[in-house]
């Protein structure tokens, strides 16, 4: 997989957290993805559901394996206090792209866990 990352995205602990989370979540590494969220995770699909709950989340990541990217732009990672967020594009290997935006709330200030994700993703062509 391709990865492309935007200069400005990695000037802070956080920041470089929710990029490695982000290449993570594309590359369908689970491992990673599920030492970093809170066993009371909830994850805003925004139009296509809610996930509550680490048990349900596992389940979400492996219905997200059958859409194998093969490339990845992060364009911007911000972070803020206990909230940050991700945008970017991935292109599939189907052939098809999509622009994404996940805003991340933190289980505290450090940014070590994730407590909500709220996704945000549009086909393009």
């Amino acid at each position: 997989m391709r990865v492309i990352v935007t200069k400005d995205c990695g000037n802070s602990p956080k920041n470089m957290f929710l990029e490695k989370l982000t290449v993570a979540f594309a590359k369908g590494g689970t491992k990673l993805i599920l030492g970093s969220v809170a066993d009371d995770i909830r994850w805003d699909t925004v139009g296509g559901g809610l996930v509550q709950g680490k048990d349900d989340f596992v389940e979400a990541l492996k219905r997200m394996k059958t859409n194998q990217v093969v490339e990845l732009t992060i364009n911007h990672v911000v972070t803020h206090g206990k909230a940050g967020a991700v945008n970017g594009t991935t292109k599939l290997k189907n052939g098809s792209a999509r622009a994404f935006c996940d805003v991340y709330e933190f289980s505290g200030a450090k940014g070590t866990a994730i407590k909500e994700i709220t996704s945000y993703v549009i086909e393009i062509a």
